[in-house]
């Protein structure tokens, strides 16, 4: 075994670097034999069998081509959960778990909340919302049948309950009914067109285009939209939470202003970019 994660070192070091190469290593470990780290440390002496070692080469090859290690295992972590992951739908970031946490943070003192996600994508900021603020009750929409179907399974997975629905946001008519919802937060897309030229392989050539990219032209295209949806859908001194490209912030916060909004806020994240936009309805 020492062998095989030597080999594994050397291959992904070079693409991926040592801390990150590290954390996939690890991963194809609980992937293939269920172990943490400490059992691949008590096991390096062992010898693997010719499938195992047979299913890494696999692994390894898909990895040297950039493809991401969720997709490969089909799992995803974010926030303490273990999530399904597909092709088709946007891998979760560690910037959104920061997200999760500050809507956690500013609301563990409140229960009963109707949290409405747009844009919700494999549904991990609606679960861990609906798992970690006390009695809520989480709606999560999107227009991608990927999405959905795979925030459904994840939904069933975890045993928590949510609401999914199939919707466009920009579609004109209604998809909410007459419901009012204390907070809403989305994750849209927004990272502009020419920001793809300093992006990874495994980002580009595998993930969701239209989950992650918006025109240069048009950048808060979705800011827009969501802005005016939470205008009629939030109750008066609801909360609206955003994460956001550190690029648009000041043109972000303006819009929220300029809407009505009071105490609107652009938080960092753990990195010291504007990451992060909070607004309450008056």
């Amino acid at each position: 075994m020492i062998e095989t994660l030597q080999k594994l070192k050397t291959s992904l070091q070079p693409i991926y670097g040592k801390g990150e190469s590290d954390a996939i290593i690890r991963l194809i470990f609980h992937y293939l034999k269920g172990w943490n780290l400490t059992d691949i440390l008590i096991h390096q002496q062992d010898e693997l069998s010719p499938f195992i070692k047979e299913e890494i080469d696999k692994i390894l090859q898909r990895l040297l081509n950039q493809e991401p290690i969720q997709y490969i295992t089909g799992e995803s972590r974010f926030h303490g959960m273990e999530l399904l992951a597909k092709p088709g739908v946007l891998i979760p970031r560690p910037e959104t778990e920061e997200l999760v946490d500050l809507i956690i943070d500013e609301n563990k003192d409140k229960s009963d909340l109707r949290v409405l996600d747009l844009c919700t994508g494999s549904g991990c900021i609606a679960l861990a919302l609906a798992r970690n603020l006390a009695f809520s009750s989480v709606t999560a929409v999107d227009f991608s049948d990927d999405a959905v179907l795979l925030a459904t399974e994840n939904s069933k997975k975890l045993k928590t309950p949510i609401n999914i629905i199939k919707d466009d946001i920009f579609n004109p008519d209604s998809f909410l009914g007459d419901r009012k919802f204390d907070l809403i937060v989305s994750n849209p897309p927004y990272v502009m067109d020419k920001e793809a030229i300093n992006m990874e392989r495994n980002v580009l050539d595998y993930e969701p285009h239209e989950a992650l990219f918006v025109r240069d032209e048009n950048p808060l295209i979705f800011y827009r939209r969501i802005v005016e949806i939470a205008k009629s859908r939030l109750v008066t001194g609801g909360k609206l939470y955003f994460e956001i490209n550190p690029m648009t912030s000041k043109e972000l916060k303006e819009l929220l202003t300029k809407a009505g909004y009071d105490d609107v806020r652009i938080v960092k994240d753990s990195f010291g970019k504007d990451r992060f936009a909070i607004a309450i309805k008056r």
